[in-house]
C-alpha cells in the first residue's frame, strides 16, 4: 500500500490530512502542558496544606506533638510533603521528556512537510508547463494545416482561371508549397512535444508523485509513531513515581500503626499529675454539742485554740479538699461583699435599727485586716485565683502542684546545663585561639581575648549558681532535702521582704483589674511557722463554729459575690458578727454560707461564745 499509487490524484487531500496530523500533535502537546500545570498546582496546594497544619515552633501546639497520635499526624504531613514532591517530579519530567521533545519535533515536521509539498507542487507545475507546450504546438500545427489547405485551394482556383496571369498562378503555387512546409514543420514539432509530454507525464505519475507521496506517508507514519511513544512515556512517567508514592503511603500507615494509646495516656498523667493525695474521709460534726466560738473577733484563720488540738501544717491526716472549693465559698472566706449593704425596706422594724449598716468608707479596713490574718495563719498561701488563672509565676514554680513543679524545675536544670555546656565550648574555643595567638603573634594579640574569656567565665559561674539554686529546689521537691526555712528562701531569691507591700495595702494590691489575684508577699509572711509549701501540702480548713443564731426580718436576694439569699422569718446560724461594715456572716448548712445585711436580720448571740461582749457593745452603738 502506497500513497503514491493509491492516492496519486489526492494531492490536496493529503495536504489537508498532514496538516490535521500536525494539529493533533500540537493539541496533545497542549494537553500534556496543562497536565503539568495541574500537577504543579496540586503539589503546591499539598505543600501549603502540609505547612498550614505544621506545629508552630516554640508554641503550646508544638508541645502537643509528644503524643503518638499527634506524631502520626505530623508524619502524615511530612509524607504528604514528599507526596507533593513526586507530583512536581511528574510535571518536570513531562515537560522535559514530552513537551520539549514534541515541540522540537513539530518544528522539524513542519519543515519536512513543507519541503515535500514544495517538491510536489514543483513537479505539478512542471507537468502543467509541458501540457501547455503540447497544447500550444498542437494549436499551431492545426492552424498551419488549415492555412496550407486554404493556400492549396487558392492555388487550384488560380490555376483553373484562364484570366489569371501565369505569374499570379506561380505565386499562388509557391504560397501553397510554403504553407504545406510550415504544416509539416508544425506536425514534426507537435509530434516531438507530444512524445516529450508523454514521457514527463509518465515520470510524474509513476516516479515523482509516488516518491513525494511516499515521503509524505513516511513522515505521517513517523508522526503517528511519535505520538504513540509520547503517550507511552506519559504513562511511564506517572508509573515511575508510584513506588515512591507507595512508600509515602506506607509511611502514613506505619505512622498510624505507631500510635500507642497507653503511652499517650501516660503522657497525660505526666503532664497533669499534681502530686496531691485524694481527699480523706470527712469527720462527723456533732451539732448537738454546745456551740462554742473558737475564733477571734477579727480573724478568718483556722487556728482554733479551744476544744481542738493545734493544727500540724506538715501532716497528712486530713483530706485536701481545697482544689474543689467553690469560687463563691472561697471568696466568702477572704472578704465580705465589696458593696455596702442595701438599706432595709420602708417598713423596717425597730429591732433592725441598732444593726444598721455603717458607712461604706469603713469597708476596706476590715477587708485588708481579714485577708492579712488569713494569709498570716498559713504562711506562703497563694490565692486560689492566682493558681487558677496563672498570675505572676514564682521563680521556683511554687505556684504549681508538686509533680508539675518537679517537671518544671527539672526542665529548667536541663536548660541551664545546656547553656553551661555552650559557654564552656565557647571558652575552650577562645582558649585555643589564644594559644594560637601566643605561638603566632602575627595572627593576633592574645591579650585582646582576655576580656572575652573573663566574660565567658563569669557567665559560667552565674549559670552554675543558678543551676545549684534550681537543683536545691528540685531536691527539696523530690524529698532528698529537708524543707527550707524562710531565711533560706530569702537567700534563694524567692522572698524579697524589702519590697513587700504594707499590710494596709494588702487587699488592694492583691486583686488585679480582671478579678484575679497576684502573689505578692505581705510583711506578715515573715512569721516563723514550721510548715511546708502551700503548693505541696494544704489541710482542709474546718468550718467556723456558730456563735449564735439569727432570724431574717426581711427577704434578701443575695446576688453579689459572697452574699447569701434569705427568706423572711428564716432562722440561720451566725458564724461572724458585724465588723462595722454593715454585713453579718451566716450559715444555712455546711455548704451554704455568706453575708447578709445586718439590718435585715435579728441576731441572738451565744453568751458563752468568745467575743460576745465586744459584739454587744458594737451592736448597741
Amino acid at each position: 500500500m502506497s500513497w503514491g499509487i493509491e492516492l496519486w490524484d489526492q494531492f490536496d487531500n493529503l495536504e489537508k490530512h498532514t496538516q490535521w496530523g500536525i494539529d493533533i500533535l500540537e493539541k496533545y502537546i497542549k494537553f500534556v502542558k496543562e497536565r503539568t500545570e495541574i500537577e504543579l498546582s496540586y503539589a503546591k496546594q499539598l505543600r501549603n496544606l502540609s505547612k498550614k497544619y505544621q506545629p508552630k515552633k516554640n508554641s503550646k501546639e508544638e508541645e502537643e506533638y509528644r503524643y503518638t497520635a499527634c506524631q502520626a499526624f505530623l508524619a502524615t504531613l511530612n509524607e504528604m510533603n514528599d507526596y507533593a514532591g513526586q507530583h512536581e517530579l511528574i510535571s518536570e519530567n513531562m515537560t522535559s521528556q514530552i513537551i520539549v521533545e514534541l515541540v522540537r519535533y513539530v518544528q522539524e515536521l513542519k519543515q519536512e512537510r513543507k519541503s515535500h509539498f514544495h517538491d510536489g507542487r514543483k513537479a505539478q507545475q512542471h507537468i502543467e508547463m509541458c501540457w501547455k507546450q503540447l497544447e500550444s504546438s498542437k494549436r499551431r500545427f492545426e492552424r498551419d494545416c488549415k492555412e496550407a489547405d486554404r493556400a492549396q485551394q487558392y492555388f487550384e482556383k488560380m490555376d483553373a482561371d484562364i484570366n489569371v496571369t501565369k505569374a499570379d498562378v506561380e505565386k499562388a503555387r509557391q504560397q501553397a508549397q510554403t504553407r504545406h512546409q510550415m504544416a509539416e514543420d508544425s506536425k514534426t514539432d507537435y509530434s516531438s512535444i507530444l512524445q516529450k509530454f508523454n514521457h514527463e507525464q509518465h515520470e510524474y505519475y509513476h516516479t515523482h508523485v509516488p516518491n513525494i507521496f511516499q515521503k509524505i506517508q513516511e513522515m505521517e507514519e513517523r508522526r503517528i509513531v511519535r505520538i504513540g511513544e509520547s503517550v507511552k512515556t506519559y504513562a511511564e512517567l506517572d508509573r515511575q513515581v508510584i513506588p515512591i508514592i507507595g512508600k509515602c503511603l506506607d509511611g502514613i500507615v506505619k505512622a498510624a500503626e505507631s500510635i500507642d494509646p497507653k503511652n499517650d495516656s501516660q503522657l497525660v498523667v505526666e503532664a497533669y499529675k499534681s502530686g496531691f493525695e485524694p481527699p480523706g474521709d470527712i469527720e462527723f460534726e456533732d451539732y448537738t454539742q454546745p456551740m462554742k466560738r473558737t475564733v477571734s473577733d477579727n480573724s478568718l484563720s483556722n487556728s482554733r485554740g479551744e476544744g481542738k488540738s493545734e493544727l500540724k501544717f506538715g501532716g497528712k491526716s486530713k483530706g485536701k479538699l481545697w482544689p474543689f472549693i467553690k469560687k463563691n465559698k472561697l471568696m466568702s472566706l477572704l472578704t465580705s461583699p465589696h458593696q455596702p449593704p442595701p438599706p432595709p425596706p420602708a417598713s423596717a422594724s425597730p429591732s433592725a435599727v441598732p444593726n444598721g449598716p455603717q458607712s461604706p468608707k469603713q469597708q476596706k479596713e476590715p477587708l485588708s485586716h481579714r485577708f492579712n490574718e488569713f494569709m498570716t495563719s498559713k504562711p506562703k498561701i497563694h490565692c486560689f485565683r492566682s493558681l487558677k488563672r496563672g498570675g505572676a509565676t514564682p521563680e521556683d514554680f511554687s505556684n504549681l502542684p508538686p509533680e508539675q513543679r518537679r517537671k518544671k524545675l527539672q526542665q529548667k536544670v536541663d536548660e541551664l546545663n545546656k547553656e553551661i555546656q555552650k559557654e564552656m565550648d565557647q571558652r575552650d574555643a577562645i582558649t585555643k585561639m589564644k594559644d594560637v595567638y601566643l605561638k603566632n603573634p602575627q595572627m593576633g594579640d592574645p591579650t585582646s581575648l582576655d576580656h572575652k574569656l573573663a566574660e565567658v567565665s563569669q557567665n559560667i559561674d552565674k549559670l552554675r549558681l543558678e543551676t545549684q539554686k534550681f537543683e536545691a529546689w528540685l531536691a527539696e521537691v523530690e524529698g532528698r532535702l529537708p524543707a527550707r526555712s524562710d531565711q533560706a528562701r530569702r537567700q534563694s531569691g524567692m522572698y524579697e521582704a524589702q519590697n513587700a507591700p504594707s499590710v494596709n495595702n494588702c487587699a488592694q494590691d492583691r486583686e488585679s483589674p480582671d478579678g484575679s489575684y497576684t502573689e505578692e508577699q505581705s510583711q506578715e509572711s515573715e512569721v516563723k511557722v514550721l510548715a511546708t509549701d502551700f503548693d505541696d501540702e494544704f489541710d482542709d480548713e474546718e468550718p467556723l463554729p456558730a456563735i449564735g443564731t439569727c432570724k431574717a426580718l426581711y427577704t434578701f436576694e443575695g446576688q453579689n459575690e459572697g452574699t447569701i439569699s434569705v427568706v423572711e422569718g428564716e432562722t440561720l446560724y451566725v458564724i461572724e458578727e458585724d465588723k462595722g461594715d454593715g454585713w453579718t456572716r451566716i450559715r444555712r448548712n455546711e455548704d451554704e454560707e455568706g453575708y447578709v445585711p445586718t439590718s435585715y436580720v435579728e441576731v441572738y448571740l451565744d453568751k458563752n461564745a468568745k467575743g460576745v461582749q465586744k459584739t454587744s457593745a458594737l451592736t448597741n452603738n
